[in-house]
């Protein structure tokens, strides 16, 4: 199986990379069109230079990578991926061959954690939008594709994932609840900047609080992004 998980950023989505890899029937690929998505938008992300030399440039490369024998020849393999990254002239027509799952979080909680690590993010650099348009292209092959919102997760890891895994047509292991502090070597060369609280991390965190109240540019970002989060989460996978 190659497992793309679909999510924006600050969505649980390296725990959930954790959690998958720490199967030994899994391997694991962290956001492979990142470098291709900085060098077509000259983006000054953190680390932008190491994310540029650390990956293909070309997205036909990395589609030809990912759809290739998986890392470590593992018999399946979880691809994290970022919806912002999908930007026009990255290849979508691979999709149908892979199994896509959409990984969600309410957009206020995306918004007031992304803005602690980058200034001013927009739209674009959240990802809402383009993760509606893809879940709309899985849809349109035929494949009615999971929904998993990142707050059911935290609220009922084992739960959740026992029943993601009955989905998907995976036995449910027992090691995918926790996996050994520190880095891993698959993450990206970004995640000094990016993974810390997660390297901490021996396992899912617990359930969140009460929203965080926004003011200004950050709350209008969250109510831009909202209706997109409300149409996915119209679909997600019910506790």
């Amino acid at each position: 199986m190659k497992l793309a998980m679909w999510s924006g950023p600050r969505n649980l989505s390296t725990a959930m990379m954790y959690a998958f890899a720490n199967r030994t029937d899994f391997s694991a690929v962290d956001e492979p069109f990142y470098a291709a998505y900085l060098a077509r938008t000259g983006l000054a992300h953190p680390m932008r230079e190491e994310v540029v030399a650390s990956q293909s440039t070309d997205p036909a490369v990395v589609v030809r990578e990912l759809l290739g024998p998986n890392p470590g020849g593992a018999p399946h393999v979880y691809h994290k991926h970022m919806t912002q990254h999908m930007i026009p002239g990255v290849p979508r027509d691979w999709l149908g061959e892979v199994t896509n799952v959409f990984l969600i979080r309410h957009p206020a909680r995306v918004v007031a954690s992304f803005s602690a690590k980058y200034e001013n993010p927009t739209m674009d650099d959240i990802g809402f939008a383009h993760q509606a348009e893809l879940f709309d292209e899985v849809t349109a092959l035929g494949h009615a594709p999971l929904v998993l919102d990142s707050a059911d997760i935290r609220n009922d890891p084992e739960g959740m994932l026992r029943r993601v895994c009955a989905e998907i047509g995976l036995d449910f292991d027992p090691a995918m609840l926790s996996w050994p502090t520190g880095p891993k070597p698959f993450d990206g060369v970004w995640a000094p900047v990016w993974y810390g609280s997660v390297h901490r991390s021996s396992g899912f965190a617990g359930p969140e609080g009460p929203l965080p109240q926004l003011e200004g540019a950050a709350a209008g970002l969250v109510e831009a992004a909202l209706p997109f989060y409300e149409r996915l989460a119209r679909h997600r996978l019910a506790t």
